[in-house]
């Protein structure tokens, strides 16, 4: 069943699962994903972390405690996030040691209120990683504005960095500054910069489920030939872009002092649209030195019936341009879309904290020790 995933593997292409909950830790999930299905990394967001803590029991002892020392709900859920992915990053740890560093990572990311406050982000990274206190933890910053020079702050820290919320091809160029520019900060401080890694996750799915939606209300057959293309399109332009930034003549001094290069990552991966095959971002996304990291129903689907046939990315990079050409001859707005997308990115995340802060409020309140 997982030819499929091997050969992806085999293709250069780190295979990470876009989940974590207690229940995959304790169950022995995680591990076997490791060892039957390639899996060599972790990403969360609020999202997975809200389902996963109002779903089931399976973080009722660590509730009661919690409840017991009266913490704060922010607390309790840095408590709880925390503890997941270190016990996660535990379980990756021989993964990690195998790919000296460049898998077996574990992504968390910072309090998305934050996306728009540069210092505040960098305080929070600086926090996570000393909570966590795995070296193979990564942590999620969003591509804001704001979140750019706190990229560079973390990594000129010495922080591994996730950098989450990518959509247009202007801002991953200003992701890949902010990486490079992180790495020479650290450079000057003197740190080892073979121990500081970064993926940029350039999402891929949202970019197609927003211009597919803009091509429907057009109507025409000009605009539907258009569909399902932009995302893909989007994404293997990226990888030129990572092509060009990472054998440049700037990256060739920080690459002459053992730094890593900045892996882009493929998110969003899950199909939106019944209408396209279920391994579309999978399958059509195969390049090397890249991360996908893909819900488990995703995986299942590729390691079923994905159709992995080498590089389907490079050498594409005319006809991506052309068909991004054509969503603008539409009169649908590319530099619109995606800000649109990175806006309501974070609306989401934001909503997600929310969300989990009200849930493990209520379960704090239902675990609290009786006052008599």
């Amino acid at each position: 069943m997982t030819d499929a995933l091997k050969r992806l593997s085999d293709e250069g292409v780190a295979i990470w699962l876009d989940d974590l909950s207690r229940k995959r830790i304790t169950s022995g999930n995680l591990a076997e994903l490791i060892d039957q299905s390639h899996v060599v990394g972790v990403t969360t967001n609020p999202s997975i972390f809200q389902k996963a803590i109002s779903q089931g029991d399976g973080y009722d002892t660590q509730l009661t405690d919690l409840a017991a020392r009266k913490v704060t709900v922010e607390e309790a859920i840095r408590m709880i996030t925390t503890a997941d992915v270190r016990d996660a990053a535990d379980i990756l740890r021989p993964v990690f040691d195998a790919t000296e560093g460049q898998d077996g990572r574990v992504s968390i990311e910072v309090d998305p209120r934050l996306a728009h406050n540069t210092r505040a982000t960098v305080a929070e990274a600086k926090q996570l990683a000393w909570l966590v206190d795995r070296p193979n933890t990564l942590i999620k910053i969003p591509a804001t504005k704001a979140g750019l020079p706190a990229i560079a702050e973390t990594i000129g820290l010495g922080i591994s960095v996730n950098v989450t919320l990518i959509f247009s091809l202007e801002r991953y160029r200003e992701v890949m500054d902010a990486y490079l520019s992180g790495l020479e900060k650290a450079k000057e401080r003197g740190l080892d910069l073979s121990k500081i890694h970064s993926v940029a996750s350039f999402f891929v799915s949202r970019v197609d489920t927003e211009i597919d939606k803009r091509i429907d209300a057009l109507g025409t057959d000009e605009a539907k030939a258009a569909r399902g293309k932009a995302g893909l399109a989007n994404a293997r332009l990226a990888y030129q872009a990572y092509e060009e930034v990472f054998s440049s003549d700037r990256w060739a001094a920080l690459d002459k002092a053992h730094a890593n290069k900045q892996r882009p990552l493929w998110a969003s991966t899950g199909v939106k649209d019944k209408a396209y095959k279920d391994t579309l971002y999978v399958d059509d996304l195969v390049a090397p030195n890249t991360v996908n990291t893909m819900p488990e129903a995703t995986m299942e689907a590729t390691a079923d019936h994905g159709q992995i046939t080498g590089d389907t990315v490079t050498g594409t990079y005319e006809q991506s341009r052309a068909e991004l050409d054509a969503v603008e001859k539409l009169g649908i707005s590319y530099d619109e879309v995606v800000q649109l997308l990175e806006d309501e990115g974070v609306e989401k995340f934001e909503g997600a904290w929310n969300d989990l802060l009200k849930s493990t409020e209520a379960e704090l309140k239902r675990l609290a020790p009786s006052e008599a």
